[in-house]
C-alpha cells in the first residue's frame, strides 16, 4: 500500500530524515518508534505532503505522490493526525468532525450522519454537541483522531495519539485504533508509548537522528542492540550484556 524509498529532508545544516525507506501492507498496524528528535514526525510531515522531501520516492497505492499537496494526498486516501490538537474551538464536536466529512459528502445532513458515526465509533458519541474548546486532553486525541477518519482514509498515519493520557485512556485509545483496523483501515503511527506499541503493532521501524536502525517484530526491535544504544545511550546495551 505505502512504498517510502530513501526519503530525505534537510532544514538548512540539519538533516532531519536520511535516506529512510520503509512500507506498509495493507490491513497492518505499523509502528515507527525513535527517541525524540529522530526525524519522526518531519518524515509523517513529508508523507502526508506538508514537507516536500529532498530526495527519494513515496508510492501510495502504485502512484509517486511526491509533489501532491495534503487535500490531494487526503483524497487519495492517506491522510495523518497531528501531536498538537488543535480542534476548531468555537464550534461543537459534529461539526468538528462534519469539517472532515465534507472532502467525500457535500450534503450537510449525511455530512452530520457521517460525523455521528464516527464520533461513536471513537467513543465520542456522549459529546457532539460539546464545544471544541471545552474538551480534556483525551478528549481533543479522540477528535483529532475522528475528523481524520471521517475523512474516509484507507491508510492512517497517528502521531502520538497516545501522548499525555493515563493508563486508563490509553487502553481505551488502543481498544479504538484495533476497531479501526477491524474496520479495514491501515495504520502507520508513532508513538512512546510501549505499551500500546506493543499491544498493536504487527512490526516497527526505528528511527534515530533521521535513519532508519532497526525494523522488524517487536521481539526482534527489543533485542537490537542499535536500539538499545539509540534509547539508553552509548555502552548501554554492551552493559545490558553483562
Amino acid at each position: 500500500m505505502l512504498e517510502v524509498s530513501g526519503i530525505s529532508k534537510s532544514f538548512g545544516g540539519l538533516k532531519a530524515v536520511d535516506g529512510v525507506s520503509l512500507d506498509v501492507q495493507a490491513g497492518e498496524i505499523v509502528a515507527l518508534i525513535g527517541p525524540n528528535g529522530a526525524g519522526k514526525t518531519t518524515l509523517f510531515a513529508a508523507l502526508a505532503g506538508f514537507h516536500r522531501p529532498d530526495a527519494g520516492r513515496i508510492v501510495f497505492d502504485g502512484r509517486d505522490i511526491i509533489g501532491l499537496p495534503p487535500h490531494r494526498i487526503c483524497a487519495a486516501g492517506m491522510v495523518r493526525t497531528f501531536q498538537i490538537t488543535q480542534p476548531f474551538a468555537k464550534i461543537t464536536v459534529r461539526e468538528n468532525i462534519m469539517v472532515g466529512a465534507y472532502l467525500r459528502i457535500d450534503d450537510r445532513s449525511k455530512a452530520r450522519d457521517r460525523a455521528e458515526a464516527v464520533a461513536a465509533q471513537v467513543g465520542m458519541a456522549a459529546q457532539l454537541d460539546r464545544f471544541g474548546a471545552d474538551l480534556t486532553v483525551a478528549g481533543r486525541k479522540r477528535l483529532e483522531l475522528a475528523r481524520a477518519l471521517a475523512t474516509g482514509p484507507r491508510l492512517l498515519l497517528l502521531d502520538e495519539v497516545m501522548a499525555g493520557l493515563n493508563p486508563t485512556e490509553i487502553t481505551e485509545i488502543v481498544e479504538v485504533i484495533r476497531a479501526i483496523r477491524a474496520s479495514g483501515v491501515t495504520i502507520l503511527l508513532i508513538e512512546h508509548v510501549m505499551q500500546a506499541v506493543t499491544s498493536l503493532a504487527d512490526r516497527a521501524y526505528v528511527l534515530n537522528q533521521g535513519r532508519m536502525i532497526a525494523e522488524g517484530t517487536l521481539a526482534e526491535i527489543a533485542g537490537n542492540p542499535a536500539v538499545v544504544e539509540a534509547y539508553l545511550g552509548h555502552g548501554a546495551a554492551e552493559v545490558l550484556r553483562a
